[in-house]
């Protein structure tokens, strides 16, 4: 019996999320719809001109977001990462153990440094931008990987991000070494458009002949197949991954199950915020197929649960409305 569902690695960042305007963007020059690296001066600049009373500050980075899903619905999960001994770094490690994640933070091991943060910048559209500046996750690395819990756990869960450099993707590549090692199975989520444009190459390292699970939307899908259209990019991922989900934001997802495609319908909604709503999706559905759901019904939990995310705002559900939801499953 494995102690966890799933084990995570990714970058640990903490999230400040506010509202803006499209005139934000242009007088702030910032790029709208994608994450952008930022060094930290390009970043306090961008606080000096919010304001920060009204934001919404929680532990995040894509796969923090998508163990806690796991976590939330009943599973057990892990999370492997760094954050540095100051303020906000104090702050991820406690969120993360309110929300039943174990992880391999230690407050008295804490390195001297600065904790990643993502300045989340969300539109009357319910887009998302993104302006991160990494910290010391940016030294995230093999040492920081945690071999006993992926050995103990169901699935390794990779983030994307960790693409973006050289020590981040080793520690995929070491994660994912150990994973198969010991029989645990392989996920990986693409995380971002901008990471398949420009990193594809470490992608397909990381991929290597396969991994067991993949998530991508549809515009990364693309990207990363080379082909115009969702149809044709889907049979091309079926070499690089064994099953996979494709997400389409409001016309639901598709699931390949290694047999058939699976079309998941999506749940009527009205979108305020699109930030973290793939990760939920990831969330609720690694948490079903690792608790005896079929890959229909836990697209459907999956569902579910990113058109609640996308409703409000906040990349992240109450506990309540975890339990409501799992409850609309298994009525």
């Amino acid at each position: 019996m494995k102690k966890y569902d799933i084990t995570g690695i990714g970058n640990a960042l903490v999230d400040i999320e506010f509202k803006v305007s499209d005139q934000f963007f242009l007088d702030n020059e910032v790029e709208k719809g994608v994450m952008t690296l930022v060094d930290e001066d390009r970043q306090n600049a961008l606080m000096g001109v919010i304001n920060t009373a009204e934001a919404k500050k929680q532990c995040g980075g894509s796969a923090a977001n998508t163990v806690i899903a796991v976590s939330q619905f009943g599973g057990k999960s892990y999370y492997s990462c760094k954050v540095a001994d100051d303020e906000l770094g104090h702050f991820f490690m406690n969120d993360m153990k309110e929300s039943g994640v174990d992880n391999n933070l230690n407050a008295e091991k804490l390195e001297a440094g600065i904790t990643g943060k993502c300045l989340v910048m969300v539109t009357e559209d319910a887009e998302r931008t993104m302006n991160t500046f990494l910290g010391i996750t940016q030294t995230y690395s093999v040492n920081d990987v945690n071999e006993s819990a992926i050995k103990d756990s169901k699935y390794l869960y990779i983030e994307g991000y960790l693409v973006t450099s050289e020590n981040g993707k080793a520690a995929m590549l070491h994660a994912k070494k150990v994973a198969e090692e010991n029989g645990v199975k392989v996920a990986i989520t693409f995380s971002d458009p901008a990471m398949v444009k420009y990193f594809k190459a470490n992608f397909d390292d990381v991929i290597g002949h396969s991994v067991d699970m993949l998530f991508a939307n549809e515009e990364e899908a693309m990207l990363y197949t080379g082909k115009d259209n969702v149809i044709d990019a889907r049979e091309e991922l079926k070499k690089a991954a064994k099953h996979f989900c494709i997400t389409q934001g409001k016309n639901g997802a598709m699931i390949w199950d290694g047999d058939t495609f699976i079309d998941i319908e999506p749940y009527k909604t009205t979108a305020v915020d699109s930030n973290g709503a793939g990760d939920m999706f990831a969330g609720a559905f690694m948490y079903g197929i690792t608790n005896g759901h079929s890959y229909a019904s836990s697209g459907k939990l999956a569902s579910m649960a990113s058109s609640k995310i996308v409703s409000q705002f906040g990349p992240r559900l109450t506990w309540p409305e975890a339990k409501e939801i799992l409850g609309r499953l298994n009525p």
